[in-house]
């Protein structure tokens, strides 16, 4: 399928179902699991893995609805944002200004600034998340949409939002402080280190520097990736995270190190880790990648073969211009010929054995949708 034609396709998708959907981890939406996990660790996390796994939906007969997802709005965004930069259809600022008005509507209340969270509970092996509970990864992936629509669209409600997010960012999130810089937790009620999540936020503030001139913040940004990037390791690869039970090395948690890296580089900052950044690329390209372009979900394992994989992939890929055209064209084939449906939607898994295809909104649509939106801006020569 072209790309034109696979786009087109999941665009007709996500609008038939007005950007609403279902979620891999919505599984506590529904008053049985939620009564029957008692507010106990260990039964959530049972409720929401056997959901994540089963691959046929039971959601309906549960009680749980489609719904917006914020971060799910914030990545739909983005991909109009890059539609309308390649083509000023009206069609595609009329999405965008929906799409704004919408996060506003979604933001979490209660905070320093801007922030979002998920429209559902979820329960991790580290810590409990109240649904609309903000997040660091969220707030900055709609961060970087909201920027990006203001420079496309100089639109000043995205800038006054983005503006604001450094407010949850610098005052609502706990910060781990060691000689090497700094790691922002994940949200306001815990404080876990993870890399991505760190360096994602600091992406963003370093984005946000050009707007606001602040030169506190900007410190504490590069302050931010100093401590990611003292645990790079010597093969250029990072762990999820430094804790014992954060000790794994994925492929999209990988691309989302490397994307935020790239904005200090574009930005004109942190020309002293540009060898570092070099060496993570190749690692990328060298460890999760087969020959025809599939997608390993770990360094060392293949399977699951998550969406995630090659959306992030092709979008980080995209960026890095004409050397590595040969690379995003084997994964945008594999992902559009493997796990697009003949519906337009894309398939949240792919086991060993068998093909998880439900049509998940958030986790799925929404990335495949940034994805194949990068790869067509990066195809139109921006």
């Amino acid at each position: 399928m072209s790309l034109e034609l696979s786009l087109e396709a999941l665009k007709e998708y996500i609008a038939a179902e007005d950007y609403k959907g279902y979620d891999p981890y919505d599984g506590l939406n529904s008053f049985f699991t939620r009564t029957l996990s008692a507010g106990s660790k260990y039964p959530r996390i049972a409720f929401i893995q056997l959901l994540k796994k089963v691959p046929l939906n039971i959601r309906p007969f549960l009680g749980i609805k489609k719904e917006y997802n914020p971060k799910g709005i914030g990545l739909f965004l983005w991909g109009y944002v890059k539609l309308y930069q390649s083509d000023r259809k009206l069609e595609y600022l009329e999405k965008i200004h929906f799409f704004i008005r919408l996060l506003g509507n979604l933001k979490s209340n209660g905070y320093s600034g801007c922030c979002w969270g998920y429209n559902f509970d979820w329960q991790s092996r580290a810590f409990y998340v109240p649904k609309y509970t903000p997040t660091i990864v969220n707030s900055s992936f709609i961060g970087h949409a909201l920027l990006d629509a203001y420079l496309v669209t100089n639109d000043d409600t995205a800038l006054q939002m983005a503006l604001s997010i450094k407010d949850f960012i610098l005052n609502d999130l706990h910060r781990k402080e060691e000689s090497e810089g700094i790691c922002f937790s994940y949200t306001p009620v815990d404080f876990s280190a993870v890399h991505n999540a760190n360096l994602l936020g600091a992406s963003f503030l370093i984005r946000l520097f050009r707007y606001n001139q602040d030169e506190m913040m900007r410190d504490i940004a590069l302050a931010s990736l100093d401590y990611t990037m003292n645990y790079q390791r010597p093969d250029g690869s990072w762990y999820y995270g430094e804790a014992n039970f954060h000790h794994w090395v994925d492929s999209f948690h990988t691309g989302f190190n490397l994307q935020s890296i790239k904005c200090f580089l574009d930005e004109g900052f942190a020309e002293r880790y540009r060898d570092a950044f070099k060496l993570g690329v190749n690692y990328y390209q060298s460890n999760f990648f087969l020959d025809d372009g599939t997608p390993k979900y770990y360094h060392d394992k293949t399977y699951p073969i998550d969406i995630h994989c090659p959306a992030q992939a092709l979008s980080f890929f995209s960026s890095l211009g004409k050397d590595y055209m040969p690379l995003t064209e084997n994964i945008f084939r594999w992902m559009t010929d493997n796990m697009q449906d003949r519906k337009g939607y894309f398939y949240f898994q792919i086991k060993q054995h068998y093909t998880n295809k439900l049509p998940y909104m958030r986790w799925s649509q929404a990335w495949a949708f940034h994805a194949l939106t990068s790869y067509y801006l990066s195809q139109k020569g921006y």
